[in-house]
């Protein structure tokens, strides 16, 4: 039986001839204050906004039960929003249902059809919109090339290796030429190794096609490394949005700071500023300092804060070596990881996680005394309550 979820995909409108799927130059994606209650009325989607320009990446992350996947179901038309607009080039389209908007979608499960070859699953959004077998077959495997599947076309899905099954699912979603793919977890089931692998080929798969690509998924480093764009979201709101780099680097809230990736978060208050850089006072009475929130209006002199400083921003002070920023602490743990070496420092009443590029023999030892040190631009002040 086919999946009701894809058939519906896939269906297209009635009647479509070959002039219903060729590209549409310059197609943007928008969300615009949408929201999603269920029965209780309890929101688990929160006046969502954003746009997904043409040809570009943006990935939704955020924990289980965030609101993105419920995002991405409203976009897809298997969830009808509360309120809001899903935008296609200035038309709203939240009214219709899936097979009337013209997104490809792929689900973690993949949802191929066992009793179909390769071939037959790629060609089913073509002949649900009545192209000749001729222009379906001829279309289907120029897209098996593209994913890499082209001498596949014959076997049943059965027959195929979890990675090879996720091709097929993104050929059989490209086929029919999309306004944009729609993503949903759809590396989750795989292991690492192959993970990464078909992470540098969808992104490969993007360039020669040209496709966007709104996708979800809890894992920072899968959207660090795939993502033009990536929206952070929470209790059913988008915290933040931006590039992977400026969100990692400049991140609003210490949640944002906490979620991607892994920082320190240590109290403080703030003392001054020179209107970049602030000036902190930790709890054992020393002084440090970090990028200014200028955006944030609870900002002040004497108020409690957060200093939030990533792992590889720490530097340990050697010899008699002074520094600007700098805290005192013990090491507690050590841990080699083959690229970078993790150290645990026991400073300021709590553990401070300070990283190293790895080189195989660790720089200090569990239960030296150390100095830690930072610069600046590399801290980041954050209101405590964020």
């Amino acid at each position: 039986m086919i999946p009701s979820r894809v058939r519906e995909q896939a269906a297209g409108p009635k009647g479509a001839d070959d002039a219903a799927h060729r590209p549409k130059a310059g197609r943007h994606l928008e969300l615009l204050g949408v929201s999603k209650s269920y029965g209780s009325g309890r929101l688990v989607v929160r006046d969502v906004s954003f746009t997904l320009h043409p040809g570009k990446f943006l990935t939704l992350l955020g924990p289980s039960g965030s609101g993105k996947t419920t995002t991405l179901m409203m976009v897809a038309g298997f969830e009808t929003p509360t309120a809001g607009h899903v935008r296609v080039n200035g038309a709203d389209v939240a009214g219709l249902p899936p097979n009337r908007r013209n997104f490809g979608v792929v689900f973690q499960g993949y949802g191929l059809f066992p009793h179909m070859s390769v071939l037959q699953n790629v060609e089913f959004p073509l002949r649900m919109r009545r192209l000749s077998q001729d222009k379906r077959r001829d279309l289907a495997m120029a897209m098996l090339d593209k994913v890499g599947l082209e001498g596949f076309s014959g076997r049943r899905p059965a027959q195929l290796s979890g990675g090879q099954q996720q091709r097929v699912a993104l050929a059989r979603a490209l086929v029919f030429e999309p306004d944009a793919l729609l993503l949903d977890e759809p590396l989750g089931a795989l292991d690492k190794k192959l993970r990464d692998t078909l992470q540098a080929e969808i992104k490969a798969l993007q360039a020669r096609v040209g496709i966007s690509i709104l996708y979800v998924t809890h894992d920072q480093d899968e959207a660090m490394m795939m993502s033009d764009e990536i929206a952070i979201m929470n209790d059913g709101q988008v915290i933040q949005m931006g590039a992977p780099a400026d969100i990692y680097l400049h991140p609003r809230t210490a949640f944002v700071a906490g979620f991607l990736g892994e920082t320190n978060l240590i109290p403080c208050v703030h003392c001054g500023s020179d209107g970049k850089i602030a000036s902190v006072k930790f709890t054992d009475g020393t002084f440090g300092s970090g990028l200014e929130m200028r955006h944030d209006r609870e900002r002040g002199e004497g108020k409690a804060g957060l200093l939030s400083i990533r792992p590889e921003a720490f530097e340990f002070l050697t010899g008699m070596a002074t520094a600007p920023n700098q805290i005192d602490g013990r090491v507690s743990d050590y841990t080699f990881l083959g690229r970078h070496e993790r150290y645990v420092v026991a400073a300021l009443g709590q553990n401070v996680i300070v990283s190293q590029p790895g080189q195989g023999r660790p720089r200090v030892r569990i239960g030296d005394a150390v100095r830690l040190t930072w610069a600046g631009e590399k801290g980041q002040l954050l209101s405590r309550q964020t």
